[in-house]
């Protein structure tokens, strides 16, 4: 039985929102791009033994792959390194922000390849909503030096933002296309985890792995949970809500990283952050809702304001 959207909504910013705790246990000893490597390998290996089991077909032409290739390099390759080639300059809070911005870059690339006008409704929920994940990470913007190791990470952030906006954009037009979600991402994590792995090779990169239960778990739950259930979740809601709403998830997940950040690393909360919090959820209602809903809930309030008047 497939999911409904809002349990589909809420599970995809839920796991997301968990990796970055579970992303801390990746770094040490194995090298990033071998890392990430190695979680799509696995994500990828999951995949193709379920279609296997369900006895999905397998069979595509071509161009199809190709295809395949393209979402594979642009969602489970390029955008992921050149966001870890950020980090190396920037707070991981910077770049939550930064990567949320994916929700106006997806707007703006809706209308472009796919001639999508954006409802006014979520163009504000956006809009609001990255005022309020900036307010969150307000401490991150104050602190910021402003020198040419923060600029390339900005950029960096920015660059690998736009990959993963592409990669939303090819994952629209293989849907449209009538290509399945769960093969396609089969065959894309593999080619992403490939790609990764040659980058690797060309660094001299070296592929160790890391012989510990903190490792060996926070991988198979990146790979499981954050690569084959979140993705698979998110690329449905890309092809039942749009790109534009769908991407508000990462808007979303930040606060939710914030919320296991309390539990386990003493976040302390602020006013400012509190307030963001309000705005983000505010974009969130703005964003999801139809236009029938709006209308629907302002003529539910307006006899009462009239009766107030």
């Amino acid at each position: 039985m497939l999911m409904n959207t809002t349990t589909l909504y809420l599970s995809t910013v839920l796991i997301w929102g968990s990796t970055f705790f579970a992303i801390k246990f990746q770094l040490g000893e194995v090298p990033t791009e071998v890392s990430v490597a190695y979680r799509f390998a696995l994500a990828a290996l999951i995949l193709l033994v379920w279609c296997r089991l369900m006895n999905l077909p397998m069979r595509f032409s071509f161009r199809q792959h190709l295809w395949m290739l393209v979402q594979g390099l642009t969602l489970f390759g390029f955008n992921y390194m050149v966001v870890y080639w950020a980090t190396a300059d920037l707070t991981s809070g910077l770049i939550a922000v930064v990567f949320s911005t994916i929700v106006l870059m997806n707007i703006a690339n809706g209308a472009l390849f796919f001639g999508k006008r954006p409802a006014i409704s979520v163009l504000a929920g956006a809009l609001v909503g990255l005022v309020g994940i900036c307010l969150v990470f307000l401490p991150e913007f104050t602190n910021l030096e402003i020198d040419g190791s923060a600029l390339k990470g900005m950029l960096l952030s920015l660059l690998g933002t736009f990959i993963a906006s592409l990669g939303n954009m090819t994952s629209t037009r293989n849907q449209l296309a009538g290509l399945p979600v769960v093969q396609t991402n089969a065959y894309g994590m593999a080619y992403g985890a490939i790609a990764l792995a040659l980058i690797a090779l060309a660094e001299d990169a070296p592929f160790t792995y890391e012989l510990s239960w903190a490792y060996t778990g926070s991988l198979i739950y990146l790979a499981l949970f954050g690569s084959v259930l979140a993705f698979g979740g998110f690329l449905t809601l890309l092809g039942r809500i749009g790109a534009e709403r769908a991407a508000y998830a990462m808007v979303l997940f930040p606060i939710v990283a914030l919320g296991i950040s309390t539990l386990f690393e003493n976040y302390q909360w602020t006013l400012e952050a509190l307030l963001g919090i309000a705005l983000v959820l505010t974009g969130n209602v703005l964003i999801v809702m139809s236009r029938e809903q709006m209308v629907r809930l302002y003529q539910r309030f307006r006899p009462a304001s009239r009766g107030v008047l």
